[in-house]
Parts: C-alpha cells; structure tokens; sequence
C-alpha cells in the first residue's frame, strides 16, 4: 500500500494500489491494511457511494489492480462507539497480535519447502500439523508463515487446506494476485488432486468411481463425516471420487492413487472406509480395521 495524499480528518484519503495487492478483493485490501475497519463499514461506505476507485464507485467483493487509486472516507466517518441498545459492535477492532515464531520453528517450517518461485511455496506437509488453528489446536501451517518470508515483505496465503492427520503437497501464494490467480483454480475445478494412500484389505475393483453422498455424521458435533445413508438422519451432499489401485500385497493391503472429484470435508477418509477398505492408520474411519497387524 502506497499512500499518495491522506488529507486529514474530514478529508478523504487516497491510496495508490501496490503490487503485492493486484487483484485483491477490496474488503480484503482493507483486512490487511485497516484491519480496524470493519466489513458492515465497509459495505456502508461502498453503498452510499463513498468508496471510489478512480473515481468510480466500487463494492466489498471487487478486485483492485495495481496503480488504481483507492478512496477512503475520513477517520471521522467511522464509528467510535456503540449505540445504546445496539447489538453490534461499530468501533475500531484491535489487530490481533500472531505469536511469534521461534528460531527453531522457523527452521521447521523453512524445512517443510519442497519449491520456491516468486509467486508460491510447495510444501511438503507432515501428518500431525494442522493446516489453519481451532479449538485446542496451537500448532498450524498458519502460524508458521512468518518464518516463510524469505525476501518478500510479506508472509504467503494459503489458499487451500489438507487434513491434519494428512500428509502431502501444500500451496502457499506468495502474493496477492498469486493467491487470487491459484483460488480461483481451486474454485473452479481446474486444479487436479491426486492423493495415495495404503488401505487395509483388497478392493473389489482396480479402477472404482464412488458415488456417496456425504454429510455431517449425527450425534459428533460435526466433527466427524458419513456417508448420508437414507434413513441415516445424516443430511448429504453430493461426493464423488475416483480410487485406482497400483499395486497390492495379496488380500491385506493395496497402495492406491485417490483422486476427489468434489471436495467435501474428510471425502476419501469416509469413502475408502464406506467401501470396506479404510485408510491404513485412520482409526477415526476406520476403527480397527484401519491397523495392519502380523
């Protein structure tokens, strides 16, 4: 963000799109570089017509491009306070402070890449580490990308996420317009994902579509998947993988490439497991079943 003329309060200010934000969404323009406001101002702003992009108006869900010239209201126009009786909160919102990363986690993490270019990281990603923090989870991809800089001046986004008990290939976009450029392929299918795994038992077929639907399995709190069985209570949605086996060691276990033609939560976990060949190690579908023993 390059600021070309901030005038003062009861002023606009003027900003000069930089590099590293072409293609951005504007109210992620302001998440990152005032994250005090807040997306209803926003979308307020946009609205009444005093958010402008040279010179035009412009809503929370467009991209800017580089060299555009970005008109903020004045810092009087937001909100300081809350009004009595009102539910929401209106007033600036502290940046939350990221932990900082330990010389030896940056290490880790520098280990963890696989390819480097100006406009992403490859990451070899270990089961175990999250992609993103939640509920009792400290350790994350997420909280590492400090460490993954290197010579840019700001950290990568992730634009995509795997299972924390998933091992595999993890994209980071080291710009904005990367980011915009690499979510939309995931957006839109046009990226392909290929997965391998050792399941546990011998699939019927070497070469399988499967096609069930998955839902939130009752009674877990969303935490864990199934397939939407009718009568299950379990309400799906449509799921849709391919398994290809590569090799097999007799009626005990085959090494399969998996490829998920939609993307629902845990979708080769529950499928491997719904067809009777759970993924070796992954008690959570597979129960008992899931270990090898002998």
């Amino acid at each position: 963000m390059t600021a070309t003329s901030e005038r003062g309060v009861g002023m606009s200010r003027e900003f000069t799109v930089a590099a590293d934000d072409d293609g951005i969404r504007v109210d992620r323009w302001f998440k990152r570089h005032m994250a005090d406001v807040s997306f209803n101002q926003v979308s307020r702003w946009a609205r009444t017509g005093q958010l402008r992009v040279n010179g035009a108006r412009v809503g929370p869900g467009d991209r800017l491009v580089e060299g555009q010239v970005l008109r903020v209201p004045p810092a009087e126009a937001m909100p300081v306070a809350v009004a009595a009786g009102e539910g929401a909160r209106l007033g600036p919102r502290p940046e939350r402070a990221r932990r900082e990363v330990s010389a030896e986690e940056a290490d880790f993490a520098q280990g963890l890449v696989i390819h480097k270019s100006k406009h992403a990281l490859v990451l070899n990603k270990p089961p175990g580490l999250a992609t993103q923090g939640g509920t009792k989870t400290t350790e994350h991809v997420d909280g590492l990308l400090d460490a993954l800089q290197f010579e840019m001046t700001t950290r990568p986004k992730l634009v995509h996420r795997l299972d924390k008990d998933t091992s595999g290939v993890l994209l980071l976009a080291r710009t904005s317009k990367a980011a915009a450029f690499f979510g939309k392929c995931f957006a839109t299918r046009e990226t392909r994902k290929l997965y391998w795994a050792v399941v546990a038992g011998g699939p019927k077929l070497d070469d399988a579509f499967i096609d069930l639907p998955i839902g939130k399995q009752p009674g877990t709190g969303g935490e864990k998947m199934a397939v939407a069985e009718p009568g299950s209570g379990a309400e799906g949605q449509i799921a849709k993988s391919r398994f290809r086996v590569i090799d097999r060691a007799a009626d005990r276990a085959a090494f399969v490439e998996m490829q998920p033609m939609t993307g629902r939560t845990h979708q080769l976990r529950v499928h491997a497991a719904a067809t009777g060949t759970p993924i070796v190690g992954d008690g959570k579908y597979g129960g008992a079943e899931a270990f090898l023993t002998g």
